[in-house]
């Protein structure tokens, strides 16, 4: 194992946890340490299940080799945030996790539905989490056009619940024609990207 690269990359990670930190105010961190043994659920659409990713890891799979926890791959290709908040329940029975990471929505967006709906709907997947005593953290999907950009409901439904967001770097990604696969998804390197973003934020909350 080459010591100086993982020195290299802690100093990146650490850098980069210092930034989101700055960009949040400095908060106290919002998410318990997560044991080894710990199981994260990664619940979304098709941005969770990797499609794009051409065979190689989807963004929990990558984050799950980056943090060395389990992450279950719970995404749904063209799944709609109701339909999302319906399916939800039982996996949360099931799987137990300690975290749930949510990035849904992308296709309400897509299909002109109501982001009021959308804000009610990502508001109950992240109530039914913690009524079961399961802790929250977000990833923004953005508003696909022209120029990528953050749909602005993520940050207000985080704000209002106070759950730690990775707000850009959806758009970030999706935006660079080397991390895209298509108009609307990742590629592997961007999945990867992705999912190094979501471990930077673990990071700054205390979760790692």
């Amino acid at each position: 194992m080459n010591t100086g690269k993982m020195s290299h990359r802690a100093v990146i990670l650490g850098l980069v946890a210092l930034f989101l930190g700055a960009c949040a105010g400095g908060d106290a961190a919002r998410l318990q340490q997560l044991p080894p043994d710990a199981v994260i659920l990664a619940f979304g659409d098709s941005l969770t299940y990797g499609t794009g990713a051409e065979g190689a890891a989807p963004y929990p799979q990558a984050l799950s080799r980056l943090i060395g926890r389990e992450v279950v791959n719970a995404g749904v290709p063209g799944e709609l945030s109701a339909q999302g908040l319906a399916r939800l329940p039982e996996l949360l029975s099931r799987h137990r996790p300690q975290l749930l990471l949510l990035c849904h929505g992308g296709n309400d967006i897509l299909r002109g539905r109501s982001r009021e709906q959308l804000k009610a709907n990502l508001r109950g997947m992240i109530e039914a989490a913690r009524a079961g005593g399961t802790e929250v953290a977000m990833i923004a999907v953005p508003e696909f056009g022209i120029f990528l950009s953050a749909a602005p409901e993520y940050a207000e439904v985080a704000a209002q619940l106070d759950v730690p967001l990775v707000n850009d770097a959806l758009a970030d990604i999706i935006g660079a024609a080397e991390f895209r696969s298509d108009g609307v998804h990742p590629n592997a390197a961007g999945y990867l990207r992705l999912a190094t973003a979501v471990e930077a934020l673990l990071m700054r909350e205390g979760a790692l």
